[in-house]
C-alpha cells in the first residue's frame, strides 16, 4: 500500500492507473477504523481495480464545543487494517494541504433540501463542512465510484445530492450498516461509551425496529409513532434529538401511509451522540 500526503503524488499514481485503463474506487473516512469501514473497503474491491482510501479528520464539520481535538487518531493501526484490506493507496493530507487558505476563508458547498434539517437542526453548518470536504477530495481523486456508509444515511443523501447536481461522473454507492450482535450500530464514538451505557446501547436499535414494524403494520398516526419512540429513548437514559419518519430519498416528511420511508434517530447517551437509521421496505 503506498501512502501519500500531498496532492501531488496522488494525482500522479491516480494519473498512472488512469492511462493504464484501471477504474479507482475511493472511500473517504476520518480514520479510527473499524469493520464497518473495512466493509466500504470490501464493497470497493467488488466494483474498481484500484482502491483509495483518505483519513483527514474535518475540522469544518466540528462545532467549537465537540470533540474535535479529542478525536481518536489511530494512524498506525489503521494502516495496518488497509495494508490487510489490500487498499492500494492511502491519503492522508493534513489541514494545510486540503485547506490551504484556512478554513474559515476557504470556498464553501452547500446542499439544500436534504442538508437543511435533522442533523443540521442540532449541528448547523455540519452538512456544509461535510460537503465541502467531500467535494474537495472527490476533485482530489476523481473516481469511478466513491463509497459510503448508510449508517450516516443524511449524509449519503447529501453527497449523492452533491453528485448529481454538480454533474460528476462518479457513482455513489451506499453500504448496509454494519451492528454489533445486539444491534449496535459500529461507530468510532462508541468507546466513549461507559460500561453501563454499552449495556444501555442497544435500544437506540430497538426503537427504530418497533417504528419501522409500527407503520409496516399500518399505523395511522406517524407523529405519535416518533413521540413514543423519543419518551422510549428518554426512559432508557438516552437524551434524544430527535425519532423521525422521513422520505428514503429525500428526507422530507411523509404523509401517514407512505411506507417507502426510512426512521433515522440521534441521541445523545453519556458522552456519546449515537446516530441510526432503519429503513421502512416497501409491503410484501
Amino acid at each position: 500500500m503506498l501512502q501519500v500526503s500531498d496532492v501531488a503524488a496522488l494525482r500522479e499514481q491516480i494519473g498512472s492507473w488512469r492511462r493504464q485503463g484501471l477504474r479507482v474506487a475511493f472511500v473517504p473516512t476520518m480514520g479510527n477504523l473499524h469493520a464497518g469501514h473495512l466493509a466500504l473497503v470490501r464493497q470497493a474491491h467488488t466494483i474498481a481495480d484500484c482502491v483509495v482510501v483518505s483519513i483527514f479528520v474535518n475540522p469544518m464539520q466540528f462545532a467549537p464545543d465537540e470533540d474535535y481535538d479529542s478525536y481518536p487518531r489511530t494512524l498506525d493501526e489503521d494502516m495496518r487494517q488497509l495494508e490487510s484490506g489490500q487498499v492500494s493507496l492511502l491519503f492522508t493530507p493534513s489541514v494545510e494541504v486540503l485547506y490551504p487558505c484556512g478554513t474559515a476563508a476557504t470556498t464553501r458547498v452547500e446542499v439544500p433540501g436534504v442538508g437543511h434539517a435533522l442533523e443540521e437542526d442540532f449541528r448547523p453548518g455540519f452538512f456544509v463542512g461535510v460537503a465541502t470536504v467531500v467535494a474537495r477530495l472527490l476533485n482530489l481523486v476523481q473516481p469511478y465510484c466513491a463509497v459510503f456508509g448508510e449508517k450516516d444515511y443524511q449524509q449519503l443523501a447529501v453527497i449523492r445530492q452533491m453528485v448529481a447536481d454538480l454533474c460528476w461522473p462518479i457513482t455513489v454507492i451506499g453500504v448496509p450498516t454494519i451492528r454489533e450482535d445486539d444491534g449496535l450500530a459500529l461507530s468510532s464514538r462508541n468507546q466513549y461509551l461507559s460500561v453501563a451505557e454499552r449495556l444501555r446501547a442497544p435500544l437506540l436499535y430497538q426503537t427504530l425496529e418497533r417504528v419501522a414494524d409500527q407503520v409496516r403494520e399500518g399505523s395511522p398516526d406517524y407523529a405519535a409513532l416518533e413521540d413514543e419512540a423519543m419518551k422510549s429513548l428518554a426512559e432508557g437514559g438516552f437524551h434524544p434529538d430527535y425519532v423521525c419518519i422521513r422520505h428514503v430519498d429525500t428526507l422530507a416528511p411523509v404523509s401517514e401511509g407512505e411506507m417507502h420511508c426510512v426512521v433515522l434517530a440521534a441521541a445523545w447517551l453519556g458522552r456519546a451522540r449515537l446516530i441510526d437509521n432503519l429503513r421502512v421496505q416497501w409491503p410484501g
